[in-house]
């Protein structure tokens, strides 16, 4: 066996294929982020949206929960103006402080 042929051998080996990308990927989803502070202008926009839908409309909103952005898009089924809160798909219940964005 020849110089070349003999140091393959020692070349590091990855026996577990792609095991390091998903621990990348589960320690950046576990990873907590401050909360954005919006400007009165950005705020002034959101509050327009929030107005502006309506029950039934489909929506995708990105809001802060446990620590870290999230997006659900679906169907609103409640809205309550007073305290401004909105209810996407029955399940998530949204505080208007905590939206980041809404689309229509």
């Amino acid at each position: 066996m020849n110089r070349v042929e003999r140091a393959k051998q020692f070349l590091p080996f990855d026996a577990l294929k792609g095991l390091k990308e998903a621990l990348r990927k589960v320690e950046k989803e576990r990873e907590e982020v401050e909360r954005i502070e919006l400007s009165e202008e950005s705020l002034e926009e959101l509050e327009n949206k929030f107005n502006r839908v309506k029950q039934g409309d489909i929506v995708s909103i990105k809001y802060y929960k446990n620590k870290k952005y999230v997006e659900v898009t679906g169907n609103i089924t409640n809205i309550d103006y007073i305290k401004k809160r909105i209810q996407i798909n029955k399940t998530e219940d949204i505080s208007i402080y905590d939206i980041l964005d809404i689309t229509e």
